[in-house]
């Protein structure tokens, strides 16, 4: 449930309240991932596609010490036009709660709170990964453990494929985090459709989808058990009610489609080289991801970034399909 450091806007509270359909989207594609001032436009062209399909949007941010869940017109704006603001995954969202401070939520920053918020949806474009030269590095997304354990739907292209993606589905497969392809039997690869990665369960509609998501609350946590004879679960470390704290995500893998992708050519090739770039200019850490993603935009003359953008409109409006489905059953 949420908490005084959790506000909903009356939007997302009263849709909860009447298990209407809500779909959680990330703040941090519009603080630091458009350019401006398109970002404000494509975050508006967002919640629309959410209500268009009868669901009501919920972009997550902190602004001044306090988590939003659904803003409104001023926020959206600042979120947009503020330069300052942080980027804040999981484990930032205590100091940045603590400290007044003000941030767009990454993937996991963004699952937590809707998770916290009651929400079980959540769209956006490409999740994080293992990062290539993971021997020597030992760079993890932090998205992956926090999807471990946090019962939340999300609706992606894949990963970035910038990422070392066979090793990402292993690591996924590891943290025992559902994967299944809607309408696609491969792995998409976030600018491309398909990654070349086979997936293992594939799904065509938002209601099969809600299916899965029911099983995965019928079964519970590895923690949970059936009372002999009573066909009900309890759960050894949580109180009757609650959901255990190792249940986790299910990834719904949607690929672009086929007429919007990069050229998987140009794709290829421009990546290659991106790569070789920011080991010569010894770009490493955090500071990897930014640059290869840039690098990709400017070598494709910004095709990159309308592949991204087609991507992320096909995520929102299947998880807000899949929202009204889950809504539905509910």
């Amino acid at each position: 449930m949420p908490t005084p450091l959790i506000a909903l806007s009356d939007d997302v509270r009263e849709a909860l309240a009447g298990h209407r359909p809500v779909v959680a989207l990330e703040s941090t594609i519009i603080a630091h991932g458009l350019p401006r001032p398109r970002n404000l436009r494509v975050a508006e062209e967002l919640e629309g596609i959410v209500r268009a399909a009868g669901a009501v949007p919920a972009t997550i941010a902190v602004l001044d010490g306090r988590a939003h869940v659904g803003l409104n017109k001023t926020q959206l704006e600042r979120i947009a036009d503020d330069r300052s603001l942080r980027k804040l995954g999981h484990r930032d969202l205590a100091p940045a709660l603590a400290t007044g401070a003000s941030g767009a939520t990454t993937v996991s920053g963004t699952a937590f709170l809707a998770a916290r918020a009651g929400i079980r949806v959540f769209a956006t474009g490409g999740l994080g990964g293992v990062h290539r030269e993971w021997t020597t590095t030992q760079d993890e997304s932090a998205d992956l453990g926090l999807l471990a354990r946090t019962r939340i739907t999300v609706v992606c292209a894949g990963v970035k494929s910038i990422l070392d993606v066979p090793a990402t589905l292993q690591r996924l497969e590891t943290l025992g985090v559902g994967v299944v392809g809607y309408r696609t039997d491969h792995f998409p690869g976030f600018y491309v459709s398909s990654s070349g990665e086979p997936v293992d369960w594939t799904v065509r509609e938002p209601e099969e989808v809600a299916a899965i998501m029911r099983a995965q609350d019928g079964l519970g946590g590895p923690e949970s058990r059936t009372e002999p004879g009573t066909g009900s679960s309890t759960d050894s470390c949580t109180e009757p009610g609650t959901r255990s704290g190792t249940e986790s995500a299910l990834i719904v893998a949607n690929p672009v489609p086929e007429q919007d992708q990069l050229n998987p050519e140009l794709h290829d090739r421009v990546l290659e080289e991106a790569l070789t770039a920011c080991a010569r200019e010894g770009v490493t850490g955090q500071a990897v991801t930014p640059f290869l993603l840039d690098y990709l935009v400017r070598h494709t003359g910004g095709a990159s970034l309308e592949a991204n953008l087609a991507a992320v409109r096909g995520n929102v409006r299947l998880a807000a399909q899949i929202a009204a489905a889950w809504s539905r059953s509910e």
